[in-house]
């Protein structure tokens, strides 16, 4: 029996194996790296990160793993298995993470904190990951490039850009990805699922993401903020996005052209005027897009849905982009500010257009003569003078 916690087993070396979880004690060493592991199975997983041997490999479409428990997860995509069922609603799961995620919805029960900060989470594996925020340690390294990750599901990623592998597939549509949840979430494309709902609107989304976008809205929470302009977001991603407009930072680029971008979203849009492609398209009037979002967007033009309401008076707005530059004029808030003289606006396409005055650039280009231009409808009305 541990002296710690009551935790019984019948076996003198498992007994063992449980007090590192209290010691933190983490005997098995990688020689090619700085990982150690409180247990020999982990180690000889971590090993195969190293090695690139993966020896387990399904029948069914060839997908392989270097762990056979990864494989065993892998089987239920093919399978449909939920071998894990909630015994106080319906909800089942095939992994039994997912399923322990899903119990403390019931019970509510965040046993792990953090002592940093307060951070309270349901599993012991998310406390691990969040830690990794105060002490930046990157644990996952890759063998093949200088990258390194501080969770373990960003590195697998990494490491399929070297290997190209994408093992999970739509069977409506062929799409590939490398990440099982990016599958779970564009099949919902083609079921129109959506299984998040708000508790405080009748709002539902595909995404847990843009739910907790939603959320933001009713609790009005902006806990991130700009240390150069002062800027609040609800999101960390979004002041993420907002600081590459003080730095510059363009991190996505063109395989096609020297062109790139602060954001992917705006990088995927770039590549359809090399491809053309433009899979999205309106069943009333026959208008195509390369985005989705371009199409929700159009829809509302024949049904006249205007779904982003303002909680200050009664206008509305088919776009969110739309409410929020309407928000501006209650409160009067300019968070977009340009590091060059100081000229702030509400409006981040504002900001990005006023830098030009500064830059010089001029991005919008004619291509049936060397004219270009900084604003694009300037463009639209030179387009003109060749018809």
């Amino acid at each position: 029996m541990c002296g710690e916690c009551g935790y019984r087993t019948a076996w003198e070396s498992t007994l063992s194996r449980h007090m590192r979880t209290h010691t933190g004690e983490k005997p098995f060493k990688c020689d090619q790296c700085g990982y150690s592991a409180a247990r020999r199975s982990n180690l000889n997983r971590h090993l195969a990160e190293h090695t690139g041997d993966k020896p387990y490999m399904c029948g069914e479409c060839g997908y392989r793993a270097a762990r056979k428990s990864n494989l065993s997860d892998h089987m239920r995509t093919h399978t449909g298995e939920k071998p894990y069922k909630c015994d106080q609603c319906d909800y089942s799961a095939a992994h039994k993470k997912s399923f322990d995620l899903h119990l403390a919805k019931h019970t509510g029960d965040k046993p792990f904190m953090c002592g940093e900060c307060g951070y309270r989470t349901t599993l012991k594996s998310l406390l691990s990951r969040h830690m990794r925020t105060h002490t930046s340690v990157k644990p996952f390294k890759c063998g093949q490039c200088d990258y390194s990750a501080a969770r373990k599901c960003s590195f697998d990623l990494h490491l399929a850009m070297h290997t190209g592998d994408t093992p999970y597939m739509c069977e409506e549509c062929r799409y590939r990805t490398t990440k099982k949840s990016d599958l779970v979430n564009h099949m919902r494309t083609h079921t129109g699922e959506k299984p998040y709902k708000c508790d405080q609107c009748d709002y539902s989304a595909a995404h847990k993401s843009t739910l907790n976008q939603n959320l933001a809205k009713h609790t009005g929470d902006k806990p991130y903020m700009c240390g150069e302009c002062g800027y609040r977001t609800a999101w960390k991603s979004a002041l993420s996005d907002h600081m590459r407009t003080h730095t510059g930072y363009k991190p996505y680029k063109c395989d096609l052209c020297d062109y790139s971008a602060a954001h992917k979203s705006a990088l995927n849009q770039h590549l359809a005027k090399h491809t053309g492609d433009k899979p999205y398209m309106c069943g009333e009037c026959g208008y195509r897009t390369a985005n989705k979002s371009h199409l929700s967007d159009h829809v509302r033009t024949h049904t006249g849905e205007k779904p982003y309401k303002c909680d200050q008076c009664d206008y509305s707005a088919t776009q969110s982009s739309a409410l929020y530059q309407h928000l501006a004029v209650h409160t009067g808030d300019k968070p977009y500010m340009c590091g060059e003289c100081g000229y702030r606006t509400a409006k981040k396409c504002t900001l990005s257009r006023h830098m030009r005055t500064h830059t010089g650039d001029k991005p919008y280009k004619c291509d049936q003569c060397d004219y270009s231009t900084t604003v694009a409808s300037t463009l639209d009305n030179h387009y003109k003078t060749h018809r």
